[in-house]
């Protein structure tokens, strides 16, 4: 077949095809003959204006050549590569959309018949997932063609049928918005050596009017068509192949193919839950259109990995969600979920984890009266396996705990849980990063119960816009979409700053790098029916919780919180970082005689800086019956294995171990008397349990500038 030098807009601006075409035969071949000739010119032709992807270079090392369109209606991407497969594999592979693109929910082949040339002509009906809370799901309805061209080529293609309420279930796509495909599909060629060259292009219009602003860079994006679609397409027929030929061994005794299900279980089960689909059994259950997190109840849900599942569970109630997006900026969505991933003790309860554990390993729902448990701070992260592209790692958490009661002290609570994360390499291609983990038990058979929850972080474009508080009203969507018209987001940008809240958020200041992205966060909880209400108060609770975590991560990992002000939230009497900083070294010096920070004192913001990077860990606590620590340098934060932000929660009491404690009480006297103390060789408790041990520890009183009050006490280890 020839291609055509035609424009973008030629092809694009084509008139739908009518549903009185698609109930002919003779219509449905013209309008597949037509789709062929459109996507041929666009898989190797130049209909659409294509540019190299950006930070995809071919080279020796690369898995193909990727291109993004330019100034072309809708949003395109392609992709040609080498694959050690045959063509009809291949299609088969490709065909099945939902094993490989993770946002597709269902692919439903309405009907299909024999063309007179040899080839397949099909009716689709295809739903999307929507990746956040914020706006509503996709779905298609398209004609696929299967030929064969004359020099021997297979050619899957496809394109939008006209008619927003045509598919074969016109009810259940009410929560759905109709969106585009243009004709797009994959031209697979063999190769005389063995292997086929693959041509995959992706051309959709994703309706971005229907989302609010703030999201429309997620649906007007190449970009991030060719990272969710077509490069994972050409990603997954390449792990197909290598799986196929020997080249992934995976531990311990895993086939290739049973790891990929979990992947896909965890990743739809989280989906599910995000998107909350009526025609699944999902139902609002809070309709204050004020809240920002949602709770949904499905009492239809189950967890059977498979219909006759040897383990599945009775759910007597169902499962609940509790689930929020936000907007969060000036944090590299990798960085955060790799932070989330390696410091879990830093945002999740071990009580609720063991809740969920417990329930899903013996059918029970011991709420209210499970015994509480304490978290020893042990995570142990086991391998499964990963992508040959290293985008996702497939894993077992196992968190150590142990009873509170005294009958059972010695008796271990371990939690195991699946985890899949994505997206924590910043050098890597993908859409977004997440974290999805559902608790399993130990044993860890093949058709285990899951029930996903997580986090999912997406970047969004990284250009310059001032946000106005008023402007985040468009964070709700019209009231037309019922089942999306109580989630709201929450603004996290508004505690990024210290300080009164102001009319505006600058996010475009000269010192951000300005990097914003939408985190979601879904948390599932099975549930008795007589206990929903509990429940549902947990999960609330316990989501709110999350997020307060999560504000104060993202300020103390966001590169303008390296050396942010003493908390989160100042009050009138507590004084800025630079004040403290000045502060701390002045009355050292008071006390001690000598200059904390050597070799000449620092003025200015560099005496911070010096501050913060001295090789003593620097601590600093409240004045209160119970002392709180308020202040720590990044020595300070790394021995007790914590964050900045996370000091308000760690007592002064809790970071010695008991002779430290009994060694502080004997010198406290001592130092509010003469504002000095010494204390000898101990050992400090980090925030995971860990031991620290110091040569010599330095107490001091911090005074502030009248040299009278005392503002706080300063430890030097």
């Amino acid at each position: 077949a020839s291609t055509n030098d035609a424009s973008c807009d030629s092809v694009v601006t084509t008139p739908p095809h009518s549903l009185k075409d698609a109930n002919n035969p003779a219509g449905l071949l013209s309008i597949a003959e037509g789709t062929l000739k459109e996507f041929l010119s666009k898989a190797t032709g130049t209909a659409v204006d294509w540019v190299q992807m950006p930070g995809m270079k071919p080279g020796p090392d690369s898995v193909g050549i990727f291109a993004i369109s330019q100034s072309c209606s809708g949003v395109a991407a392609r992709a040609c590569g080498l694959v050690s497969l045959e063509p009809t594999k291949i299609a088969e592979i490709l065909k099945d959309r939902p094993s490989w693109f993770r946002d597709c929910r269902n692919v439903e082949v309405f009907t299909m018949f024999r063309a007179g040339n040899g080839g397949t002509i099909e009716l689709i009906y295809t739903q999307m997932f929507a990746p956040t809370t914020l706006a509503p799901a996709r779905d298609f309805w398209t004609l696929r063609y299967t030929t064969t061209l004359e020099n021997g080529s297979l050619v899957v293609c496809e394109r939008s049928l006209s008619g927003s309420g045509a598919g074969p279930n016109a009810a259940a796509a009410a929560q759905f918005v109709r969106a585009e495909m243009l004709p797009s599909g994959y031209l697979i060629r063999s190769c005389e050596g063995g292997g086929s060259i693959v041509h995959i292009v992706d051309h959709l219009n994703l309706e971005a009017w229907s989302v609010p602003e703030v999201l429309r860079p997620l649906y007007e994006s190449s970009k991030v068509v060719a990272q969710k679609m077509t490069i994972a397409a050409l990603h997954y027929i390449r792990q197909i192949a290598q799986e196929t030929s020997g080249e992934v061994v995976y531990g311990p005794g895993r086939q290739p193919a049973v790891l990929r299900t979990f992947s896909q279980r965890l990743s739809r089960g989280f989906n599910d839950a995000i998107n909350g689909f009526n025609d699944d059994g999902w139902s609002i259950m809070n309709c204050d259109g004020a809240e920002d997190v949602i709770i949904a109840i499905n009492s239809n849900k189950s967890l059977n990995s498979t219909p006759n599942a040897v383990n599945a569970l009775p759910l007597l109630g169902g499962v609940l969600c509790a689930k929020a997006s936000m907007l969060i900026q000036n944090v590299s969505p990798a960085v955060l979920v790799r932070f989330l991933r390696e410091h879990r003790s830093e945002w999740a309860d071990f009580n609720v984890d063991a809740y969920s554990a417990v329930s899903l390993k013996a059918g029970s729902y011991a709420y209210p009266g499970m015994r509480p448990t304490r978290f020893t701070g042990s995570q142990i992260i086991m391998p499964l396996g990963h992508t040959i592209e290293h985008e996702e790692l497939l894993e077992v958490v196992r968190l150590e705990g142990h009873s509170f009661a005294e009958d059972n002290a010695f008796l271990s609570r371990d939690i195991h849980l699946l985890q899949l994360c994505s997206g924590i390499d910043e050098n890597a291609v993908g859409g977004c990063s997440e974290l999805l983990f559902a608790p399993i038990n130990e044993m860890f058979p093949d058709d285990a119960p899951l029930l996903p929850s997580g986090f999912r972080v997406i970047p969004l474009d990284t250009k310059s816009v001032r946000f106005h508080r008023s402007s985040l009203d468009l964070f709700s969507l019209s009231d037309t979409q019922d089942s999306l018209a109580t989630n709201r987001t929450l603004d996290l940008t508004s505690s990024l700053e210290p300080g009164p809240a102001t009319n505006h958020i600058a996010v475009d200041a000269p010192s951000c790098p300005n990097i914003r992205s939408v985190l979601t966060i879904a948390f599932q909880f099975p549930f008795d029916s007589n206990l929903e209400d509990n429940v549902a108060n947990m999960a609330h609770q316990y989501v709110r919780s999350v997020i307060s975590s999560v504000q104060r991560i993202a300020i103390a990992i966001s590169p303008s919180g390296l050396i942010p002000a003493v908390g989160p939230k100042q009050s009138p009497s507590s004084p800025e970082a630079l004040t403290l900083a000045h502060w701390i070294c002045r009355s050292y010096s008071y006390h001690l005689g000598a200059e904390l920070l050597r070799p000449e004192p620092a003025v200015g913001d560099s005496l911070l800086k010096n501050l913060w990077q001295h090789q003593d860990a620097i601590l600093c606590c409240s004045l209160k019956s119970l002392p709180v620590m308020i202040f720590a340098n990044q020595a300070g934060l790394d021995m007790l294995e914590t964050t900045l932000m996370a000091l308000q929660d760690i007592t002064l009491d809790k970071i010695f171990d008991e002779t430290g404690r009994k060694t502080l009480c004997s010198d406290f006297a001592k130092l509010m008397q003469e504002g000095l103390a010494y204390l000898p060789a101990g050992i400090c408790m980090s925030t995971m349990g860990r031991h620290v041990s110091y040569e010599q520890a330095v107490a001091w009183k911090v005074l502030e500038a009248d040299e009278s009050t005392v503002h706080c006490l300063a430890f030097s280890f």
